[in-house]
């Protein structure tokens, strides 16, 4: 009889394998058996947790949003002012945590698979939506709301594109530089668009 409380372990074991599969392989291309061997649990024990491997890779993004979701609450609690609270968005995304080639990899095979997958096309939504909001509670309060609209939805854009960029290219990837062109980016639109007194 397995001991109480081992199923959320094996289970976490096992998205975290998916992660590191998918990031070493750079595509979705992998093996509920390959899965399980690096989770250190057997085949039949990933697919009795999990079913078929649509639903590992469905439950490994809900895992990613999760922890991209609790990340961003946490950094708005201590976000100050309007500006503060785009700021700590557009950090949250290039963090060490989120930022690393695997999680990076990973983002660009869901993408890719997403295309194809209804429920993982449903999931990259659901956070398009919730960045869209995260970036939209301080940038309403610096410009007009219909402009803080178009300047979410380029910063967004501006993280997904360089999260790709940094899919296709070899080494570590460069959060400093990242978070510095997105910025960059923010200043220029908050000098052109002062919200109305």
């Amino acid at each position: 009889m397995p001991k109480l409380g081992m199923e959320p372990l094996r289970r976490k074991a096992l998205i975290d394998a998916t992660i590191s599969a998918i990031g070493e392989r750079g595509s979705l291309d992998v093996t509920m058996s390959e899965i399980a061997g690096r989770a250190g649990v057997s085949s039949a024990l990933a697919h009795h947790y999990f079913g078929a491997k649509d639903e590992l890779l469905q439950a490994t993004m809900r895992h990613i949003l999760s922890e991209l979701n609790a990340d961003a609450r946490a950094a708005l609690q201590q976000a100050g002012n309007a500006k503060e609270r785009v700021l700590a968005i557009i950090a949250v995304n290039f963090s060490d945590k989120q930022f690393q080639p695997e999680i990076i990899a990973a983002w660009l095979a869901f993408y890719v698979e997403a295309q194809k997958a209804p429920a993982l096309r449903r999931l990259l939504r659901v956070y398009a939506r919730r960045l869209h909001s995260n970036l939209m509670s301080g940038l309403s309060g610096l410009m007009a709301r219909n402009e803080a609209g178009h300047v979410a939805e380029a910063i967004a854009a501006l993280i997904d594109g360089l999260y790709i960029r940094r899919a296709l290219k070899d080494g570590t990837p460069n959060a400093a530089s990242a978070v510095a062109l997105v910025e960059d980016y923010l200043e220029t639109k908050l000098l052109q668009h002062k919200k109305p007194s």
